[in-house]
């Protein structure tokens, strides 16, 4: 998986873009800051923004052009970011002198992969590749696992498996899901979509009519490629999602004033904690796009004034940051990156 980075190109057009927000947020430096920081593996581009920054999804906004470097979007373990004040104000340079380059007969090219990434892509690889959110009636009457080879379902790799209903042209490929979570509006009731486990892969290699069914139902043989947990009866076959899942993240504030909540935790939690991925009720209808930095607030208690005797809700708690990094139509899930206290399903999330 490529892991593009920040690319100069893209901050001045992130820059246009945050100029026009009616609220003008400022790069926030840290009270005590490093002249220069050496990348090293391991690190993120939020960790080294953080380094600096108070608001670390502001970091296009002090990014200064090198026009020296080839490729001044990709930063690598070796290079030096530095602190300097151009016109009395702040600006991180990148240096690349520092970087390693192993010795050999033939040139040795630095690839995008090698770049440092923006946050751990190990803790939501999974959700960019397969994991999805359909709509509520995406389950009712896609087809459905029936029975594997020989009446039993404990398939792997290689193994065909039969399902029942309505299928495609041959060769075509499904993801196997189980219906998980439906996530409803805490306010509007709307229902905004429903959580699709993914179970396996499979690919149709033949259909026949199910001559025991009074509507026109088929009988798919297909043929599992993967699976991640056993298979059950009644699980859903969709069509493999043709969409482009992005890797590359550009933390930025939502162009407009957001307001939502966090509707679930993955695990079936309740309790959230730094790198937990987390379901908010705000998608693509939203303006949400990856990349997308939201804060986290508890919500205020409400007490009992002793004085007036009335009841007072007490004001909303900053308590975390997050990041979007997959979006749909009236969801999205984030990435906790910053967790200064408890964080729980129900807090609300707005602009950082």
């Amino acid at each position: 998986m490529k892991k593009y980075l920040l690319g100069v190109l893209s901050a001045i057009a992130l820059s246009a873009q945050v100029a026009t927000q009616a609220y003008a947020e400022q790069p926030q430096l840290r009270d005590e800051i490093p002249a220069t920081h050496t990348v090293v593996k391991g690190d993120t581009l939020w960790d080294i923004s953080a380094t600096f920054l108070k608001n670390p999804w502001m970091w296009p906004e002090i990014w200064h052009v090198n026009a020296q470097i080839e490729n001044p979007h990709l930063i690598y373990p070796g290079d030096v970011i530095r602190l300097i004040y151009v016109d009395g104000k702040p600006r991180l340079t990148l240096d690349t002198s520092g970087r390693v380059y192993k010795m050999s007969p033939q040139a040795r090219v630095l690839s995008a992969e090698e770049a440092i990434e923006t946050i751990p892509l190990e803790k939501i690889n999974s959700f960019l590749s397969r994991s999805r959110v359909v709509g509520e009636n995406d389950f009712v009457g896609a087809p459905y696992v029936l029975s594997g080879l020989d009446q039993h379902l404990l398939v792997g790799a290689g193994d065909k498996i039969y399902g029942r209903g309505n299928f495609a042209e041959r060769g075509t490929v499904y993801g196997i899901y189980r219906q998980g979570e439906i996530f409803k509006d805490p306010e509007t009731k709307e229902i905004l979509g429903v959580q699709a486990l993914d179970i396996a892969t499979a690919s149709l290699m033949r259909v026949e009519d199910d001559n025991d069914a009074k509507d026109d139902i088929e009988i798919g043989t297909l043929s599992v490629s993967r699976t991640t947990e056993e298979v059950r009866i009644g699980d859903r076959f969709l069509r493999q999602e043709e969409r482009p899942i992005d890797s590359t993240f550009f933390p930025s504030a939502p162009n407009t004033e957001t307001e939502g909540v966090i509707l679930a935790v993955e695990g079936g939690l309740t309790q959230v904690g730094k790198m937990d991925v987390v379901v908010i009720n705000r998608g693509e209808r939203e303006g949400m796009t990856a990349g997308t930095v939201l804060a986290v607030y508890k919500r205020g208690g409400v007490i009992r004034d002793r004085v007036s005797k009335d009841r007072v809700t007490l004001p909303d708690e900053r308590a975390g940051v997050l990041m979007i990094f997959r979006t749909f139509e009236k969801v999205s899930f984030g990435l906790i990156l910053e967790a200064e206290r408890g964080i729980s399903v129900k807090d609300k999330v707005r602009n950082p």
